[in-house]
């Protein structure tokens, strides 16, 4: 499939009965894969775009990494801010994929703009769905909404963790995500009329770019590779590819025991900058020349954030790691993800390869 295969050591995906499903956001980073692998999989797939002048660049994406994007690709204009669209969109679906949340690049002045849409989107999509019958919805909720607001820990984080929306240094990023994942849980208990929902939570996000829609965790990678940092911040992320999140939710959405359930989606131990750019100079050679080979010492990091908005964010998490267990997700549904190095070097290699890296 052109470089950009699903995981499908687990024959059981490519084996089990089609279905029709809806999938929200289908030009996202995460959404165009789960559309992809969904295909891969035989089932007849609808997706939510904004607008459908989109259809055929997202089409063309599709095409290239492999898919057959024919009749059963059906593209929908719907906005999370907005009723419309919805009910025709899941209408005669089996399972929606919940994809789509507003995650920019920076922080918002107000944080309402995104928690309205990724609280009212939510329960907009969940309640269209349950109108129209769908069996499951499984929701892409973050690592965002388990492990921020209560400082440094030893032990990981697992699914029965939530963020503390009011904690410290929680950002409207991950207050959004938490927000409305308690919503969706809220919903299913008191509304949900015997529909289930079952929630994946991604930490950050690599693996190989279909377009030039990015997850802020490949901004990161593209960042390096074109020279403009010029030092690592002592910062932390978890690491988990792209494809193996998409797997996650397709065994999430047919699974019986995925019923009622969250599973944090990573790959093993969170990795700092440093690590990650070391990684990419060793596995990529001479692409990855301007790729910072300092770790910059806190102070300085602290010092930047006097003018600079992207530094004061770093500040209250540098030198904070944060580990999350993928156990339950290895267990209950026998998943198996890519190493963090491979997540890291195909994000990388899929830049370079649709021409998204500056001075390449």
């Amino acid at each position: 499939m052109g470089g950009i295969e699903p995981n499908l050591a687990d024959s059981h995906i490519v084996a089990m009965a089609t279905h029709t499903v809806l999938v929200t956001g289908g030009s996202g980073f995460v959404g165009s894969h789960v559309i992809l692998q969904l295909l891969e999989a035989g089932h007849s797939v609808r997706t939510t775009v904004r607008s459908l002048a989109r259809e055929p660049e997202i089409r063309a994406a599709l095409a290239r990494a492999g898919a057959d994007v024919g009749e059963r690709l059906t593209f929908f204009a719907a906005d999370l801010e907005k009723d419309e669209g919805w009910a025709e969109a899941v209408a005669g679906c089996d399972y929606v994929q919940h994809v789509a949340s507003p995650f920019p690049p920076a922080q918002p002045k107000d944080e309402n703009d995104l928690i309205r849409p990724a609280r009212e989107g939510t329960l907009r999509v969940l309640r269209a769905a349950r109108d129209a019958g769908v069996k499951r919805v499984v929701v892409t909720s973050s690592f965002a909404a388990i492990g921020y607001g209560q400082g440094q820990r030893e032990t990981p984080y697992t699914e029965t963790d939530w963020t503390d929306p009011e904690g410290p240094a929680v950002q409207p990023y991950m207050k959004s995500k938490t927000l409305a994942e308690r919503a969706a849980w809220d919903f299913i208990a008191r509304e949900g009329g015997g529909m289930e929902l079952a929630v994946v939570n991604p930490v950050g996000i690599f693996g190989p770019a279909l377009n030039g829609d990015l997850s802020t965790s490949i901004f990161l990678v593209q960042t390096m590779l074109e020279g403009k940092m010029p030092g690592t911040p002592r910062l932390y992320l978890g690491v988990v590819d792209v494809r193996d999140v998409a797997d996650l939710q397709l065994r999430a959405m047919t699974d019986p025991a995925a019923a009622g359930e969250r599973f944090l989606a990573v790959a093993g131990e969170a990795m700092s900058f440093h690590q990650m750019a070391t990684v990419l100079r060793e596995r990529l050679g001479p692409a990855a020349s301007k790729v910072p080979k300092r770790e910059l010492p806190d102070w300085l990091i602290r010092l930047l954030a006097i003018f600079n908005p992207l530094a004061r964010e770093a500040v209250p998490r540098l030198g904070i790691k944060a580990d999350a267990s993928n156990e339950k997700a290895r267990r209950v549904l026998g998943w198996t993800p890519r190493s963090n190095e491979d997540a890291i070097v195909a994000s990388a290699e899929s830049l370079i390869r649709l021409g998204l890296v500056a001075g390449a």
